[in-house]
């Protein structure tokens, strides 16, 4: 499972770089980003994507310096930051997001809607069991 996964993201991954030069991780904060238009905290962010506050804040350093998401201070606590992605980031990210789809939908085009139902239901079960 581990390996096919993989794969997948280093597909994924190649073809979002060769696109649009763009990283797994700047795209997966985008994504978030674009869910929430009233933008995250940056807590939020992190928690959100399952990564460290770290590790966020220097994706979005270099999203903010790109122009792709806007960073403000939360009016009652002055050393927290609200991230939102900017009109150029939100229109970047729905060509993106089509295009993913696409890559998606061509990486599975031979699992049946059958397999796919019981890898997912898989996944969820050992997913539910480790939360015990």
């Amino acid at each position: 499972m581990l390996k096919a996964v993989r794969h997948v993201e280093s597909d994924l991954r190649e073809r979002l770089r060769q696109g649009y030069d763009m990283t797994l991780p700047r795209f997966d904060v985008l994504a978030a980003l674009l869910a929430a238009p009233d933008g995250l905290r940056m807590t939020e962010l992190s928690q959100q994507l399952m990564v460290s506050n770290g590790n966020v804040t220097g994706i979005v350093d270099r999203l903010v310096a790109d122009g792709m998401a806007e960073r403000e201070t939360v009016e009652n606590d002055r050393r927290a930051f609200r991230v939102r992605i900017s009109d150029t980031g939100a229109a970047l990210m729905r060509e993106m997001t089509a295009r993913h789809l696409g890559w998606i939908n061509e990486l599975f085009a031979d699992v049946t809607e059958a397999d796919a139902a019981r890898g997912i239901s898989i996944m969820l079960d050992i997913r539910h069991k480790a939360r015990r």
